[in-house]
């Protein structure tokens, strides 16, 4: 940060007005500090530094509020064009333990530099972590200069397949406990770190592998220290149908009778509802976090790739549900997530203007804010933080440009983000994430894949090698083949 005023004057400014987002055409915005001090169209106090935005897209940073960073890109070219039509091609049950098993703590840190780095670099600036590796992911944090939410995971037991037939559970009696408790340390020991930068939030992982007991422990600690809690809720048929089955309610309705469901926290996913065709049970889902002031993180690309879509987008907004938007797994891409959030929702609905680039603009910043319980973040105003992205006007991607939004949702990619700024430190420059060295970061990553895929066999129930597990798109060139 510095203690100067720094003015940005720019062609297009995405500015705040104290209720909603608006294009301000040739504006300024000066900050100090890691903070925004005035949004306008033009500054009378005194400049110490001024940068030309001309012809460019000054926007609020992006908030991913559902990542997984310490195994995410090990998940890319594995996961894709693979799944088990037992688990309704869901990869949790067999794909993910199996490649997570695997990973050794390294290769968790070099995915946690890379993730961090691919987050700034397409305008992301503030993470919510869900995880097992937050003293390494704190570590990072006054390097690379992310805002990270970080939520050390904990359950009462977890699922397994022993033959890819079935998922069962195995209950692990305190040891939720005792994780919740170490979560809690972690919280007391990093909140508020590193100039504001490091926030805690409590993560118990999933509604059906954690007992009613941890829950509401859960959300007594979240009030006494005043932190967001996430779970991952209706993310898979599988947990739905076993919800069903214990409690003969839906994991939202049973969420809600145990007194879990409010403000701050929020839900991973939440796409198995009832009133959807995927279940075909009945409707009320919807209603049940519309009236609990819960948030609903989206993370429409990991579904999607395997043929599932949330019903709809457009439909949860329209019941009143706070809608944020999360990158999960790979890539960890707020661009990608605002175009498929979009796009998908208009393919379920059929309808065009279902949900607009708006929509999943305010997702990204002012509804990720919401679930936080931020007023300082996702907005280009006075008083909140100095969390800004500069996006080139002029690139390829971006030409023409008269709606900056509707740019920057379906055509910008992470190329034509020029300059990311947060808490006041510019942290990208010249589209390049200063505190890496890239092309040494790709290669560690290309080696941790090459260490990773040989184990994959060992941990696998049917020892089957990565070629069976993630059959390669091409047949391989055999030795002394020759063209004919």
């Amino acid at each position: 940060m510095t203690s100067q005023n720094i003015r940005i004057k720019a062609s297009h400014i995405i500015a705040f007005d104290g209720t909603r987002h608006r294009h301000l055409r040739d504006g300024e915005l000066v900050y100090r500090g890691g903070e925004i001090l005035y949004v306008g169209k033009r500054y009378n106090g005194q400049v110490d530094r001024t940068i030309d935005a001309t012809g460019k897209v000054v926007s609020p940073g992006f908030i991913s509020t559902h990542a997984h960073l310490s195994g995410s890109p090990l998940d890319r070219s594995y996961l894709e064009d693979c799944g088990n039509p037992q688990f309704y091609f869901s990869g949790l049950y067999d794909y993910l333990p199996i490649q997570r098993q695997a990973t050794d703590r390294d290769m968790c840190r070099v995915c946690l530099e890379y993730s961090l780095a691919e987050l700034l670099r397409n305008g992301t600036t503030t993470v919510v972590e869900m995880g097992s590796y937050g003293e390494d992911l704190a570590s990072l944090v006054p390097v690379l200069g992310n805002r990270v939410y970080i939520g050390q995971g904990y359950r009462s037991g977890r699922w397994y397949s022993p033959d890819g037939k079935q998922v069962l559970y195995k209950w692990s009696g305190d040891q939720g406990m005792r994780a919740m408790e170490e979560a809690v340390e972690f919280i007391e020991k990093h909140d508020g770190s590193c100039d504001g930068l490091i926030r805690g939030l409590l993560y118990p992982a999933q509604v059906d592998t954690c007992t009613e007991e941890l829950l509401c422990k859960s959300i007594e600690l979240a009030r006494k220290l005043e932190v967001p809690l996430s779970i991952h809720a209706s993310q898979s048929l599988i947990e739905f149908n076993e919800m069903l089955r214990r409690n003969g309610k839906t994991p939202l309705a049973w969420l809600r009778d145990i007194g879990f469901l409010q403000e701050r926290v929020i839900l991973g996913h939440a796409i198995f509802i009832g009133g959807s065709s995927w279940t075909n049970y009945p409707a009320g889902d919807l209603e049940i976090m519309a009236s609990s002031g819960c948030s609903v993180a989206h993370s429409p690309w990991v579904f999607a790739r395997r043929g599932i879509i949330m019903e709809s987008f457009c439909r949860y907004q329209q019941a009143g549900i706070t809608m944020c938007l999360g990158t999960d797994t790979c890539p960890q891409n707020m661009i990608h997530a605002m175009r498929w959030a979009a796009v998908l929702s208009k393919t379920a609905e059929r309808n065009t203007a279902s949900t607009k680039a708006a929509d999943v603009f305010n997702a990204a910043t002012l509804g990720g804010a919401k679930a936080l319980g931020r007023d300082d973040l996702g907005r280009l105003s006075p008083g909140a933080k100095a969390d800004i992205v500069i996006f080139s006007g002029r690139s390829t991607n971006m030409v023409p440009l008269r709606d900056p939004v509707k740019n920057i949702v379906y055509n910008a990619e992470a190329e034509d983000v020029e300059t990311v700024i947060v808490n006041g430190r510019t942290v990208v420059e010249g589209g390049k994430v200063k505190g890496v060295d890239e092309s040494a970061l790709n290669r560690r990553l290309q080696e941790a894949g090459e260490r990773l895929w040989p184990r994959l066999t060992s941990e696998d129930p049917a020892h089957r090698s990565v070629d069976e597990l993630s059959p390669p798109s091409l047949d391989p060139w055999e030795d002394g083949a020759e063209i004919p």
